[in-house]
């Protein structure tokens, strides 16, 4: 195929590079991870949650994940702060009586204290002090987040300049201390670099562009030449491969 077919394909991937919630089904088949990781946090949140216990989802995107759970709507709260997801969430859970508030994760939340059995966090911003409000006593916290190192060899591979590591405290052991030091006792924590790859580097290109925090400043007519590269190395090697930094976390009051 002709660089300019590709280049073609690449803006258009680039021209639909836009999500509401958190849903990359744009990109099944195309590019695979978290599929190894050494823990579900589904069997985890699962584990924990009781029909009776009040659930807070923080920064729960479009609320998927928090409707899969099939929990009682009037047991449920939840969270998001950045704004197209906030009015899926306005639109979505508020007619089903769940709970929901415009918020960030990392500041203060609109709830009273002890509010909660259980608060749960998947890739969202958290604030340790704040989770020791508002859990009852006794309650659960669980988290999964995306570790300081996440995507660094696909960031390299793309970006000239190869920017700071955007969340540089974004480590299991730094997670941990902040939260011993509000009182919380810690029941699991793990931490996992696993493989992401990609078959396609127009996917690559739509990945990029959803999550400008690890990407910034990518676009295509910038990149080009990077692109090329990377179509090179694909169709070299079969696959573009890189990896991602997850990292799981239950705390308890």
């Amino acid at each position: 195929m002709e660089k300019e077919t590709y280049l073609k394909l690449w803006l258009q991937e680039e021209e639909q590079a836009h999500i509401h919630g958190w849903d990359f089904s744009h990109i099944n088949g195309k590019y695979e991870e978290e599929q190894d990781l050494p823990w579900n946090y589904r069997e985890t949140v699962r584990y924990y949650l009781k029909p009776e216990q009040k659930l807070l989802d923080v920064e729960t995107g479009g609320g998927e994940f928090l409707l899969s759970l099939n929990h009682p709507c009037c047991n449920l709260a939840a969270t998001e702060n950045y704004p197209p997801n906030v009015e899926l969430c306005r639109k979505k859970l508020l007619p089903l009586g769940i709970d929901f508030q415009e918020a960030d994760g990392g500041g203060r939340l609109p709830f009273p204290d002890e509010s909660f059995d259980l608060i749960i966090n998947r890739h969202g911003n958290f604030n340790p002090a704040e989770t020791a409000r508002l859990l009852k006593k006794g309650g659960i916290f669980i988290t999964e987040q995306v570790g300081a190192e996440n995507d660094r060899e696909l960031v390299e591979l793309l970006l000239s300049d190869v920017p700071d590591l955007p969340f540089p405290d974004q480590y299991l052991n730094i997670a941990e201390q902040n939260f011993r030091a509000e009182g919380l006792s810690i029941i699991k924590a793990e931490e996992a670099f696993r493989p992401i790859k990609f078959w396609d580097v127009g996917a690559l290109v739509w990945f990029a562009r959803v999550i400008p925090w690890e990407f910034p400043g990518f676009c295509v007519k910038d990149c080009q030449e990077n692109l090329y590269r990377a179509q090179e190395l694909l169709e070299r090697e079969g696959v573009i491969e890189g990896k991602i930094h997850r990292f799981l976390l239950v705390v308890q009051k």
